[in-house]
């Protein structure tokens, strides 16, 4: 006999507890496994796994009359996993997922009738019930996930659940050459700060006053000496700890912080009221009055005053302007989150404020900096019209011609 099957109460509009941001980073990764444990939370699932035809991730070979979802997280990946209840036909062993969200990934429970635009991949629920459907979702499409459960070999420790293992990795690998690169750049390196991204790393070195084209080596080596006096209680040391964090405290705890912000999220495409909380948490990234430079990768990273000895040559610092000039921060340079689907760009349209190169990203999947950052697209050539003969081409009226932006 099959297990009893849960008739979900009456059916709530289903959101994501916590909207994503333009990247997710730690916190996104780890809320997105608590709404999928609360969302899922007494369902019962069946039939196959269904993934839209546009996506390049691969088929999930599941089928079951009756299974349930739970979810984990690990720094910037999240496991979906699986598990047939007892008696549920054919019998199989439970299968794990492994997710990364890319810049725009989410997962979402909705009526089986209202299926978001880009849910990539999706789980039905079994009657009796209202229909319901678990959906990643994920506009972009540079999320993935990995048949198998198995974390992606390389990541190291997760900043918010694992913190001694992830401190110890840091602190005994400061000879690795990766750390003479600055100290904002290595804070990507998911070797080494598993669950840090862009707008992390810039409030992490902000509260710290830390330039950040720093040596990393020299931030950090630091930390190998500081030992807490023998003398201190244990409340000394826990108030001494909160009073004064080093960076890789601050790894640990600013990201909890994001995490206790709650569930509503902090996208405009999510409402100006969700977006309040974590606009009002943030101190420096996007934020007016910051300077902000690219990276060596083509990151953005804001900060206040020098950034340090390491910055590229020839960037230009820019100030973040006061209201008015930008329109929040959707229109910021890093990662505007435009539909795939979105038009070409008009012609005489400018490419990016002057003075801001834009880097290639390295092929492949490297750790070493974030690999949910899509690459950098380099400029098409014009194509030149065929020539005519006879007479010319007549030109076209201005006002005749559809604009693409509509």
């Amino acid at each position: 006999m099959l297990g009893p099957t849960c008739c979900h109460p009456a059916f709530p509009p289903y959101r994501p507890s916590h909207p994503l941001p333009r990247m997710p980073e730690g916190p996104e990764l780890h809320l997105a496994s608590l709404y999928v444990n609360e969302a899922c939370k007494g369902l019962v699932f069946a039939g196959c796994v269904e993934k839209s035809p546009v996506s390049r991730n691969p088929e999930v070979p599941f089928e079951s009359s009756a299974y349930c979802i739970s979810s984990s997280a690990r720094g910037k990946e999240l496991r979906l996993t699986l598990s047939p209840l007892p008696g549920a036909q054919p019998p199989q062993e439970p299968l794990a997922l492994v997710f990364r969200f890319g810049m725009s990934g989410s997962f979402q429970l909705v009526p089986r009738d209202a299926l978001p635009a880009h849910a990539h991949l999706r789980f039905y629920t079994a009657p009796p019930g209202p229909p319901l459907a678990l959906c990643f979702v994920d506009i972009r499409r540079f999320g993935h996930w990995d048949l198998g459960g198995e974390w992606q070999p390389g990541r190291g420790p997760c900043v918010l659940l694992e913190y001694e293992q992830f401190r110890d990795n840091v602190l005994r690998n400061l000879a690795d050459k990766v750390f003479d690169q600055p100290i904002c750049e290595v804070l990507l390196d998911q070797r080494f700060f598993n669950g840090i991204g862009n707008y992390l790393r810039a409030e992490i070195l902000y509260r710290l006053k830390i330039p950040p084209f720093e040596k990393a080596r020299k931030v950090l080596e630091e930390l190998q000496q500081r030992r807490p006096s023998p003398e201190l209680t244990l409340s000394q040391k826990i108030r001494a700890k909160l009073q004064n964090p080093d960076l890789l405290e601050l790894c640990h705890s600013v990201p909890k912080e994001v995490v206790q912000l709650g569930g509503k999220g902090y996208g405009p495409e999510h409402g100006e009221e969700d977006f309040a909380a974590f606009r009002a948490w943030l101190q420096c990234y996007g934020v007016p009055g910051m300077s902000s430079l690219r990276d060596r990768r083509g990151r953005t990273i804001w900060f206040q005053g020098d950034p340090g000895p390491l910055a590229p040559k020839g960037g230009k610092s820019r100030k973040k302007k006061s209201k008015g000039a930008q329109q929040g921060l959707e229109h910021r340079l890093e990662d505007p989150l435009v539909p795939s689907t979105a038009p070409s760009r008009t012609r005489g349209t400018p490419r990016g404020p002057p003075g801001q190169s834009t880097a290639q990203q390295p092929e492949g999947t490297s750790l070493q900096q974030d690999p949910e950052v899509p690459p950098v697209p380099g400029k098409g050539k014009r194509r030149r019209r065929p020539a005519t003969s006879g007479h010319r081409r007549p030109r076209r009226i201005k006002a005749d011609t559809p604009s693409l932006d509509k």
